[in-house]
């Protein structure tokens, strides 16, 4: 089957506006440098159909040796366990689109968009408009109070796709403080961040951010945290980065987690995926307390680090009116699925309206590290320095992300039928492996195939590396799942899904 992708061709003007572009000239001009104020006007395409052939025709020497690789490679200074964890043979020496060369010289297909994270690939020719822009004359380094345009503009953006606007459509008002109607964003720099970031606001609902602040709406409540816990019960499926906080909620730092419990500051509970009766336990049991209430609802929806376990709308659905009845604000943490999802965030196919959207990773193409998180006006009460970082909003970071917005969204209905006939295939797959396979969990182009138990599943990612693959198991993590973990870039077709479940199935046999 031949994969047809959008064609999308833009200058940085056409993303960020002719008017701003012309400014950005006459301040060029002051400093007589030379900056070619024309390439913020030059047209680029942003994945030429021959670029693709190209990559479909080279399918066939992945994990092949094609280039005398890296004979002395630097020891570093890593910890011990990037150490032990660290492939250098795997590590790169260069890529083109979804492919990478290693230093051990072979052809590796970028099976996971590396660490999640480059949904258009390496070296896609629409980031050539970062190159033009600074070339016109367009600086990099801003600060929270000096904003840029682009920074700005990307905002709104965001604010229309998050709420499923289309260009046309009016953005919701900035006074506008109506609950789950997204019109704020913090930039920040990783998912991490914008984890935390989270947390804040629904801290804040119940603890004062500085001494001379407002009493906050729950003064005097113990606000009690819910996040998704693994099919046995314990908290080890959720991930929301790793600030302390997030780790706790995740089962790490146990002793400070008991001591937190019991202290009045915040407590932690977890529900299984996709079990209402486990979180409306909750709500009840925290209702007999009078001394807590439920703070906040956090969730991903493709549940990468459990095995690409996949939250159905049905329960986020009956969630999230759960949560509405008690003034519960939730988080979608969109920062593993976000641009993936045919009309960027998968919360818009769900129908659901998240008081906040963290979004990362994948948004900024791999260029350049920077998150965000959207929220509603209500949550806006954190000061100036609250979730403060000095590069989360840097401009051509902002380019990136418009960039690969355009691109993914033109290509939505696109991606979206690629994505489902990956899932087929890999149906098909496991049900004829059903002594090794034990299940398909996933959307789209997110995928973990579920082994009967960890040893399988270890060797099956080995045997796929070796193959040129890039698979991988948590098995760093005792309570998740035996599965081998995949993620295709958005601009790998029906070729590349062709040329990953063949090679699944030659490691199988």
């Amino acid at each position: 089957m031949r994969t047809k992708f959008v064609p999308v061709k833009a200058s940085v003007a056409d993303l960020v506006g002719h008017e701003y572009c012309d400014a950005v000239r006459r301040g060029a001009d002051v400093f007589q440098l030379g900056f070619l104020a024309e390439h913020l006007n030059e047209r680029v395409e942003f994945f030429p159909e021959s670029m693709y052939a190209r990559l479909v025709a080279m399918l066939s020497e992945v994990g092949t040796v094609v280039a005398r690789g890296l004979a002395v490679s630097a020891g570093g200074a890593g910890t011990d366990k990037f150490v032990a964890a660290t492939k250098t043979g795997q590590a790169p020496l260069t890529g083109f689109g979804f492919f990478r060369v290693g230093e051990d010289g072979r052809l590796y297909l970028a099976t996971k968009s590396e660490h999640y994270h480059i949904p258009l690939g390496h070296r896609f020719p629409g980031f050539t408009l970062i190159d033009r822009a600074r070339a016109g004359g367009v600086l990099q380094a801003t600060h929270n109070n000096t904003r840029g345009h682009i920074t700005r503009a990307l905002e709104s953006e965001l604010i229309r796709s998050a709420n499923g606007l289309d260009s046309a459509g009016a953005l919701p008002p900035a006074e506008t403080r109506t609950p789950g109607v997204l019109n704020r964003v913090l930039n920040l720099e990783t998912g991490s961040l914008a984890g935390e970031a989270a947390l804040k606001l629904l801290l804040a609902r119940f603890h004062r951010i500085q001494t001379d602040g407002p009493a906050p709406k729950y003064a005097g409540k113990v606000p009690v945290l819910v996040v998704m816990a693994d099919v046995g019960g314990g908290s080890g499926a959720n991930y929301h980065g790793t600030t302390m906080l997030a780790q706790v909620a995740r089962g790490m730092w146990p002793e400070m987690r008991s001591g937190l419990d019991g202290s009045g500051v915040v407590r932690v509970r977890a529900v299984r995926p996709n079990n209402l009766s486990d979180l409306e336990a909750v709500f009840a049991d925290v209702a007999t307390s009078p001394d807590a209430r439920v703070a906040g609802f956090l969730h991903e929806i493709v549940l990468m680090n459990y095995g690409a376990r996949l939250l159905t709308p049905e329960f986020l659905r009956a969630a999230y009116v759960l949560c509405e009845e008690h003034d519960v604000p939730v988080l979608a943490d969109e920062i593993q699925c976000g641009v993936w999802a045919r009309r960027l965030f998968l919360h818009l196919d769900y129908g659901l309206k998240p008081s906040m959207v963290a979004v990362g990773k994948g948004f900024p193409g791999g260029e350049y590290c920077a998150s965000k998180l959207i929220f509603s006006g209500d949550l806006d009460v954190l000061p100036q320095f609250g979730a403060l970082v000095t590069n989360g909003q840097e401009e051509l970071a902002s380019l990136a992300y418009l960039i690969t917005m355009r691109w993914a969204r033109e290509n939505g209905d696109v991606t979206a039928k690629v994505g489902e006939y990956f899932q087929e295939r890999l149906r098909d797959f496991a049900a004829k492996r059903r002594g090794t396979v034990s299940e398909v969990h996933g959307w789209g182009h997110l995928a973990g195939l579920h082994f009967i138990d960890m040893e399988k599943a270890k060797a099956f990612a080995a045997g796929c590396v070796d193959r040129g693959l890039d698979v991988s198991v948590q098995a760093y993590k005792s309570e998740v799942p035996p599965a081998a973990l995949m993620k295709l870039p958005l601009i790998a077709g029906y070729e590349v899904v062709d040329t990953v479940v063949e090679t699944l199935a030659g490691v199988a046999n």
